[in-house]
C-alpha cells in the first residue's frame, strides 16, 4: 500500500445524493484521515440494497407511503428513520449512500490494533465492538457500547469525514457510505477477510444475504428434513431459502404476490410456491396448514407486516414450531395473540436482527462456506457496473429487475 496519503485528506470520486429522489451526482470529494478508533478504506466494490433506495427518497411526509413498496428486512431502517427524523431534519443531504461493500484499509487512526494498512475488509452496519458484555456474549449480536441507530455522522462523535470541494459537509449513511472510492469507518464496523475471496461476493455479506441466511442458520437453527415457510421472496426471503437449503430442509414453501418469484425461488431451493392472491376465500395460513398436514416447522416473515406475522404464526406447527420475524412493520404496529395460543400451542415467536449473526465471527463462517462451495452467493448477483452506472442500478432495483447489482468503484 502507498502510505504517502496517511494522515492527509484524500481527493476521490463519489456518488453524492444531493437531493431526495434526484439522480446521484458523480463528483470529487475530500475524505479526511481517520481519528482514534477509525480506519480509512479504499472501496473496491459496493452492492446496491433497498435501504439505499429508501433513504435516497426519504422525506417524512412520504415515508409511510414509500414503505408500502419496500419489502422485507429493510423496513427496519425505515422504522428507525421515522423515529429519528420526527425530531430532526426530514432528510440529510448531501449524503453518500451505500453500505454493502468490500475494501482495503488505506490508513489507520490511533488505538487501532486488530487491523492494519493493506488488510481487506467487509464493512457492516451493525457494530461489533468486542468489548461490551453483549458483544462478548454468544447470546446476542446487539452491541451495548455502540447501539445501532440511523444517523448522519461517525459512530463515536457527531462529525463527518466527508466534504465537497467547496468545503460543504457531506453526511454519512449507516456508518459506511460505500458509494465513494474512499470512506472512513469505525473499527467496530469492519470485518477483516481473506484477500482471496472475490470482492463482488464478499460484499454481499455486509447486510441482506447475511441477514436471511443467518435467520435460518442461527436464529431458527433449521433442522435437516424439516419444513420451512417463507413469507416474502425478496433478497432476504431468498437468502432464508438458501440457509434452509444448506441445513437440508426437506420442503421450502415460498409465499409471495409476485408470480415471477415462483421461478426465481426455485433457483434458491424453494420447492413449493404459493401466490397469496390466488388462495380464494382461504387465508394463506390455512393453505399452508393443508399443504403440510399440520403446519411448517419454521415460518419466516420477511416482508414487514403485522398481518403476515399472524399468518406465519397461525401456520406454524403446534408443539415445536418457530416463527421468525425478520421484516419490521411501521412504528407502532402491534401483534396480538391470545393467552390460550401462547400457553397451549407450544409455539415460539422470535425476532432476528442481522440474522442474529455476530459480524466479526459469523461473516467469516459464511465466507468459508462460500469458499467451500456450500453457500451459493453467485446467484444473488444479477447485474454489475461502474460508479458511473449507479443511477441505472437504482432504476433496476426500484423496478424490481435486480436482486443485487455490484458497483465497481474503479472499473
Amino acid at each position: 500500500m502507498d502510505t504517502k496519503t496517511a494522515g492527509k485528506p484524500i481527493r476521490c470520486k463519489a456518488a453524492v445524493a444531493r437531493k431526495a429522489g434526484e439522480p446521484l451526482v458523480i463528483e470529487e470529494v475530500l475524505v479526511a484521515p481517520p481519528k482514534s478508533g477509525e480506519v480509512r478504506v479504499r472501496i473496491i466494490c459496493s452492492s446496491l440494497c433497498h435501504s439505499d433506495v429508501t433513504f435516497w427518497k426519504l422525506r417524512v411526509c412520504t415515508l409511510f407511503i414509500f414503505s408500502i413498496f419496500v419489502e422485507s428486512y429493510y423496513r427496519i431502517f425505515i422504522s428507525l428513520a421515522l423515529f429519528y427524523f420526527l425530531k430532526d431534519p426530514p432528510g440529510y443531504f448531501p449524503r453518500i449512500l451505500g453500505h454493502e461493500s468490500y475494501g482495503v484499509i488505506e490508513s489507520i487512526g490511533e488505538d487501532v490494533h486488530d487491523v492494519t494498512e493493506g488488510d481487506t475488509v467487509v464493512p457492516v452496519f451493525l457494530p461489533d465492538c468486542g468489548e461490551c458484555n453483549t458483544c462478548k456474549s454468544p447470546k446476542s449480536n446487539i452491541c451495548s457500547k455502540l447501539p445501532f441507530k440511523v444517523g448522519p455522522w461517525m459512530h463515536r462523535e457527531e462529525t463527518s469525514r466527508f466534504t465537497d470541494l467547496n468545503g460543504e459537509t457531506i453526511y454519512h449513511f449507516l456508518f459506511i457510505s460505500s458509494f465513494s472510492q474512499y470512506t472512513v469507518l469505525d473499527v467496530a464496523h469492519i470485518v477483516k477477510v481473506d484477500p482471496q475471496i472475490p470482492p463482488d461476493r464478499a460484499c454481499l455479506l455486509s447486510c441482506g444475504v447475511s441477514t436471511g441466511v443467518g435467520a435460518a442458520l442461527k436464529t431458527a437453527d433449521v433442522e435437516a428434513g424439516s419444513t420451512v415457510a417463507i413469507f416474502g421472496l425478496g433478497v432476504i426471503g431468498l437468502a432464508v431459502a438458501e440457509g434452509a437449503r444448506l441445513r437440508g430442509a426437506k420442503r421450502i414453501i415460498g409465499v409471495d404476490v409476485n408470480e415471477d418469484k415462483r421461478e426465481v425461488g426455485g433457483k434458491f431451493g424453494v420447492t413449493d410456491f404459493v401466490n397469496s392472491r390466488n388462495c380464494g376465500d382461504k387465508p394463506v395460513s390455512q393453505v399452508i396448514m393443508e399443504m403440510t398436514e399440520g403446519g411448517a416447522d419454521y415460518c419466516f416473515e420477511c416482508v414487514g407486516m403485522a398481518s403476515l406475522v399472524h399468518e406465519a404464526f397461525a401456520c406454524c406447527r403446534m408443539g415445536w414450531g418457530k416463527t421468525i420475524v425478520v421484516g419490521v412493520d411501521k412504528p407502532g404496529a402491534m401483534l396480538s395473540f391470545t393467552s390460550f395460543e401462547v400457553l397451549h400451542h407450544g409455539k415460539t415467536l422470535m425476532g432476528s436482527l442481522f440474522g442474529n449473526l455476530k459480524p466479526k465471527s459469523d461473516i467469516q463462517m459464511l465466507l468459508k462456506r462460500y469458499m467451500d462451495k456450500e453457500l451459493e452467493l453467485d446467484k444473488f448477483v444479477t447485474h454489475e457496473g461502474s460508479l458511473e452506472d449507479i443511477n441505472k442500478a437504482f432504476e433496476l432495483l426500484t423496478e424490481g429487475k435486480s436482486l443485487r447489482c455490484v458497483i465497481w468503484m474503479d472499473k
